[in-house]
């Protein structure tokens, strides 16, 4: 018997959208709507690129929602929602995904959107030509021959993806992986304009050249300082879409941006660290906090070419016992981030935190430990462990550095050299193992706990540590068919404790203050998977 799974249109709230529109008022809620509808907000760094198989940071991902759009969307609590695709069918084993794609999708340009533009796409994300940071998504995915195209080893013809007509994409896997459909909402997976690409080559996502299928289209880009994108005419709901236009401005400076925030300047903006108490006072209509599907840890260098010291699990795993993880988020950051053990939050969807050892310690036994295990490795206070730790510019990024330095040097008595450098750098530096410990984030690319533990997979395009474990690769690789693969994860994130070659240390709170004429932010949606044209601006 097949599986059929019909979605409904993409938000029914909005079905008698375009009149209520027309009158200046919200078709649900009867709101009076303002007369500006432009949505401002501040990312910290330049983004990696508006290239869906190109970006890969939170910020860059945020923009290309807004200008392409994929075969599903997530609503504001994260269920998928249909985008290009109106619905999908498996076959039994969940091997076969066929999809249903809109006949009215176009492109900015007029063109219509097709199933071969998701064949072009995918085959572009898996080609080692593309060399992009997620080509390793397509195995995430369990595309048929994923790992053999991205290797070079088959063409990109043989990935399980084809047209079956210009509406219809089937999609083949290696093996049955009943979230499959989730993987979809990924900025990775969605179409490419192949003609636009050919013609313009890497110049193809400049604003005069660009051609997208989202509900936005890219209108100016000032690198290091601001991008704009204005409403996409021809997008299939253009008529349901209220904000106009949207800006985002990169503001390195925390506190600058709140300043700009409170000068009316910025709709959204960053609770700069330790400061939500005092904000939750003087603005209490204006602060958001919401539980996040991201975790924040710092990565230590194990591969072949990182330092001797390293290599040490009994160093690795002082440096992380040393780190008084409620210090930082009750002291330092004080936006309602939670301590972490494990890598994988709490928020993932069915998944049970286990309790790994050094996690039911206290803080004393954790030290006591970690000056044990230093002192075992051959240093001490007498004969100190000299390491730098990077990270990405950011102010918030610097407090919990200097406040783990500060630990790192009182408890085992490490100095340790702050390195801060820009986004992009970071991330080479990060990428090319140039570097004994740095900071990172991880938010998940889905909504299941192997979008976190894939990290750690020998094999993984993020994976900036270099750890390799075979037992860790098998039991990632036996989770993905399994009915119930808690067992599997917990045993990863025990092994992850035991090897140390990351270092969690809290799991993310969306913190913002928001502007109380911005409506819909989806904070029950803790992926932060958010569209603009479901956001909009009421008269006050």
């Amino acid at each position: 018997m097949n599986v059929s799974i019909k979605a409904a249109l993409l938000s029914s709230a909005f079905a008698l959208a375009s009149p209520a529109l027309a009158a200046g008022t919200h078709p649900v809620t009867g709101e009076t709507l303002a007369d500006d509808q432009t949505f401002t907000y501040r990312v910290l760094d330049e983004h990696t690129s508006v290239d869906p198989q190109i970006v890969e940071d939170v910020s860059g991902s945020e923009i290309v929602r807004d200008l392409f759009e994929g075969l599903y969307n997530q609503d504001e609590k994260g269920n998928l929602v249909p985008g290009v695709a109106l619905s999908y069918e498996t076959n039994d084993d969940k091997t076969v995904y066929t999809f249903a794609l809109r006949p009215e999708a176009k492109w900015s340009d007029g063109t219509p959107v097709t199933a071969g533009d998701f064949v072009f796409a995918w085959q572009r994300l898996a080609d080692p030509a593309t060399a992009s940071e997620y080509q390793w998504y397509v195995e995430i995915m369990g595309l048929k021959n994923g790992a053999a195209v991205s290797a070079g080893d088959m063409p990109v013809e043989e990935l399980g993806v084809k047209a079956i007509d210009d509406h219809t994409l089937e999609v083949t896997l290696e093996q049955s992986l009943p979230y499959f459909a989730k993987t979809t909402t990924h900025t990775s997976t969605f179409p490419a304009p192949k003609w636009a690409i050919e013609k313009h080559g890497s110049d193809w996502i400049k604003p005069e050249n660009i051609v997208v299928n989202g509900a936005y289209k890219l209108t100016e880009h000032v690198a290091n300082e601001r991008l704009v994108r204005e409403r996409n005419e021809m997008y299939w709901d253009n008529d349901n879409t209220i904000i106009d236009k949207v800006v985002s401005l990169v503001i390195n400076d925390e506190n600058v941006a709140l300043t700009r925030y409170k000068a009316g300047e910025l709709d959204r903006t960053e609770i700069p660290a330790g400061q939500y108490p005092s904000l939750k006072e003087t603005n209490p209509d204006e602060v958001t906090v919401f539980p996040r599907l991201c975790s924040y840890y710092y990565t230590i260098n194990v591969s072949d070419n990182a330092p001797e010291f390293l290599k040490d699990v009994r160093v690795r795993q002082a440096l992380s016992y040393a780190i008084n993880r409620d210090i930082i988020t009750e002291k330092v950051l004080q936006g309602g981030q939670t301590a972490a053990y494990t890598f994988t939050p709490a928020a993932t969807a069915g998944f049970e935190v286990p309790a790994v050892d050094y996690s039911t310690w206290s803080q004393d036994e954790r030290n006591a430990k970690a000056t044990e295990l230093m002192s075992a490795a051959g240093y001490d206070k007498s004969n100190p462990l000299d390491i730098t730790l990077i990270y990405n510019t950011s102010e918030a990024h610097k407090k919990v550095a200097l406040a783990v330095s500060q630990m790192w040097k009182q408890n085992l008595g490490v100095n340790v050299t702050l390195e801060n450098q820009e986004w992009k750098t970071f991330l080479n530096t990060r990428g090319e193992q140039n570097y004994e410990v740095a900071r990172a984030g991880w938010c998940g690319d889905y909504n299941e706990a192997s979008t976190f533990l894939d990290l750690v997979q020998s094999g993984s395009g993020y994976n900036d540590a270099k750890y390799a474990n075979e037992e860790v690769d098998k039991l990632l690789a036996d989770a993905k068919t399994m009915d119930d693969p808690q067992p599997n994860y917990t045993k990863v994130e025990e092994m992850i404790a035991a090897d140390m070659p990351i270092i969690p240390i809290y799991h993310y709170a969306g913190n913002y203050m928001i502007q109380t004429d911005l409506k819909n932010w989806p904070v029950e949606n803790v992926e932060q998977n958010w569209y603009s044209k479901n956001l909009y601006k009421v008269a006050e």
